[in-house]
């Protein structure tokens, strides 16, 4: 919590005089979706500073190009929000909702912010497309799974670029995280985090065959 605020107070000079939203961040995206895409936590100056997930920054635009792409999204880039883009049967989330110190969250923010996404992953169809980004993430969405009743597979899943598992009903999918470290060396390709978005859509397509009947979204639960 103190870490997004001193964030906030201390901005490089691009984005000195703007308003940071410097609080937790909320999903964002269609709050039916069958794709839940889960990331790690947002950046000190790019969600953090815009309040919404992976938008403000270069990781944000490289995921949205893939969303975009797949069908996912209603534009390519993420600038802020109000911004007019839309998610197409995705929500975005996240493991921590607070802007950590190195991009980095303690074992017990981890754990303090698991609840929320354990509320999202409830509130979606019963079965359900997660993909995770980078490895946290799919050990945040093993953990939430196995809470929500899910038995794990034996051996346990283990994280890998483009991995995919079925988990009570449900269906897990592994990408590198979009991070510059990541994209700027070539370990994770426009190309690479397509394929995992549109096979998110494909096997979102047949889980909504297999069970078509949503649950019910309560009252005033829209877009972030």
């Amino acid at each position: 919590m103190a870490w997004r605020e001193l964030a906030a107070r201390n901005p490089p000079r691009r984005y000195r005089g703007e308003t940071y939203w410097a609080r937790p961040i909320p999903a964002f995206g269609d709050p039916r979706a069958r794709i839940l895409i889960v990331g790690l936590a947002p950046a000190a100056h790019g969600g953090n500073r815009t309040g919404r997930m992976f938008t403000g920054d270069e990781s944000g635009n490289f995921l949205f190009r893939a969303l975009f792409e797949a069908g996912l999204a209603s534009q390519p880039e993420s600038r802020r929000r109000g911004d007019g883009l839309a998610l197409i049967g995705a929500l975005l989330s996240a493991a921590c909702r607070c802007a950590p110190p190195d991009n980095r969250p303690t074992p017990e923010e981890q754990e303090n912010c698991r609840e929320y996404l354990e509320r999202e992953l409830a509130l979606l169809p019963q079965r359900t497309v997660l993909v995770a980004l980078g490895g946290l993430a799919f050990a945040a969405c093993l953990k939430v799974l196995a809470r929500a009743g899910a038995e794990l597979p034996r051996p346990r899943p283990r994280f890998a670029h483009g991995a995919a598992y079925s988990i009570g009903g449900h269906r897990l999918l592994a990408s590198y995280h979009p991070s510059q470290q990541n994209t700027f060396t070539g370990k994770l390709t426009p190309e690479m985090l397509e394929e995992v978005m549109r096979r998110a859509a494909r096997e979102a397509e047949t889980v909504a065959v297999v069970n078509p009947s949503p649950r019910p979204s309560p009252g005033g639960r829209g877009s972030s």
